[in-house]
């Protein structure tokens, strides 16, 4: 037989003071407060302030052979030294861009060669043009995922540190949408967001690919294309394309049209 204790006498609960528990409310708020603060980065509480957030969408699918795609990143990587680029950043406002390199094939692989770097002076150019000429080769299939890679560009854009006057999406590539969500879906979405996407179409393996960019990729404030009709012209085609997108200048509406007419 199990015997029990004798019961003891029940102590009354004293009440609490209301300065105590108002001292410990006080604390949990402290503390939740610190905790949502811990969970939301101090830099998207505080952004650096640029003149314009440029994300660089470049094809890297199996249509791009090895040789189209040194002369890719060398294309790049030599327009950004070129002293053009440099005076275009420097005319800004701030006097400084934030840039980041993404090559993309299919629906889901987009691979950052350069995260998100500000541009300013010579020594931030020269880096970023030597990344792109020592970075490898990461993709080399997967279809063309236009429209993934316009929405992909924004969501960078949405998750940097940065705080652009302007946020351009720029999508170069040598052929249409075969893989995932149509581009002008895509485009019109992030363009509802206040995104410019602007295009650079290589036009070797789809002559008419200049139109299929004014029809369902660029769109946006002062949004243009400026197609490439080889990779050798690709050189001409990105300094330019890039001076522009620096200086936030446009093109007459009569020229972007211009494909449609041939």
């Amino acid at each position: 037989m199990i015997h029990l204790p004798a019961t003891a006498p029940a102590r009354r609960r004293q009440p609490k003071a209301i300065g105590t528990g108002i001292t410990r409310l006080a604390r949990w708020i402290v503390i939740v407060l610190l905790g949502a603060l811990a969970a939301f980065p101090t830099d998207a509480l505080a952004q650096d302030k640029v003149d314009l957030e440029l994300i660089l969408m470049v094809d890297g699918s199996g249509s791009i052979d090895d040789d189209e795609f040194i002369l890719q990143r060398l294309g790049y990587a030599k327009a950004f030294r070129n002293p053009r680029v440099a005076a275009a950043i420097r005319n800004g406002p701030l006097h400084k861009i934030a840039v980041s390199y993404v090559e993309w094939t299919g629906p889901f692989l987009q691979v950052p060669i350069i995260n998100w770097t500000v541009l300013h002076d010579k020594t931030s150019i020269e880096a970023f043009a030597t990344q792109l000429e020592v970075g490898p080769r990461e993709l080399f299939s997967g279809g063309t995922a236009v429209g993934n890679a316009i929405l992909y560009g924004a969501q960078s854009i949405d998750a940097n540190k940065f705080k652009g006057t302007r946020r351009v999406i720029d999508i170069s590539g040598d052929g249409p949408t075969n893989r995932g969500m149509p581009a002008a879906i895509a485009r019109d979405q992030v363009v509802a967001r206040g995104f410019t996407v602007n295009g650079l179409p290589i036009l070797t393996n789809y002559p008419e690919l200049d139109v299929f960019f004014l029809d369902n990729v660029i769109g946006g404030p002062g949004a243009f294309s400026i197609p490439a009709k080889t990779f050798k012209d690709f050189n001409a085609a990105i300094l330019t394309k890039l001076i522009r997108e620096i200086a936030g200048r446009t093109i007459p509406a009569q020229r972007q049209t211009a494909a449609r007419n041939r």
